[in-house]
């Protein structure tokens, strides 16, 4: 597969923004702006007022991937490898699995509070699903044929992991996180607007309630650049460590 650099971006950003300019044309109504004028106020109260809020909610993001992935990565590798281990934790993931996460947020917010935790714990949840189910199944569909010379070469798990295992489900790892990311934003745009006074969702409905529509536009905006780098990071991880797989 070949690298996606930033040019391949902006005729989908041409498209959209023309697209959006048409609208706002037709419609002739303050609730939807000229792109210009949503543009334009971003740029006027990014770094006194989005800035911070945009820096939360990456924070929030990065951190409940980083923990889906620390935990998510050796239990789904093991229940791929381990017939054992499969059958123990595979009843308790297809049971959880399906239960909508936003759901569990009030139980969150009883439990830990309405500060940070709530809102990582929800990406959390969201990400560590999508990263078990994809390298359980990635790992298990692998022919056990491939690991038999390492057996009888003596190969240590370790070694096996490396040549094998690692490899043959890093793609499946890589689109497991780039579909969980989407849901993951857009689960955190709704957790931010419970117990906090940071975050796009919060700076997103704030404007809304205020009958602000370009700090709206501007919000909005900030929100799917942020989704468009974290895709982006998931594009360059893919290129630069899945080179047999393009």
């Amino acid at each position: 597969m070949k690298h996606k650099s930033i040019y391949f971006y902006i005729p989908a950003i041409v498209f959209l923004l023309a697209l959006w300019y048409v609208i706002s044309l037709i419609v002739h109504l303050p609730i939807i702006p000229s792109p210009y004028l949503a543009i334009e106020r971003l740029i006027n109260i990014f770094h006194d007022t989005i800035a911070i809020h945009a820096f939360y909610s990456f924070w929030r993001i990065v951190a409940g991937v980083l923990l889906a992935v620390l935990i998510g990565v050796p239990i789904g590798i093991l229940m791929g490898y381990t017939k054992k281990v499969d059958t123990i934790l595979a009843p308790l993931v297809y049971l959880t699995y399906p239960i909508p996460k936003i759901a569990l947020l009030p139980i969150l917010m009883l439990l830990c509070g309405i500060g940070e935790l709530p809102k990582i714990l929800m990406i959390f949840l969201i990400v560590i699903f999508q990263v078990l189910v994809a390298l359980r199944d990635g790992i298990s569909s692998i022919p056990k044929e491939m690991f038999y010379p390492l057996y009888t070469l003596g190969a240590s798990f370790k070694d096996i992991f490396c040549k094998i295992l690692w490899p043959a489900v890093l793609p499946n790892f890589i689109t497991a996180l780039r579909v969980a990311m989407g849901t993951a934003i857009s689960v955190l745009f709704f957790t931010e607007t419970f117990g906090t006074k940071y975050g796009m969702g919060y700076f997103i409905m704030d404007a809304w309630l205020r009958v602000n529509y370009l700090d709206m536009y501007a919000g909005i905006i900030v929100l799917s650049l942020m989704g468009l780098c974290l895709f982006g990071i998931l594009d360059l991880c893919e290129h630069y460590f899945c080179k047999w797989n393009r």
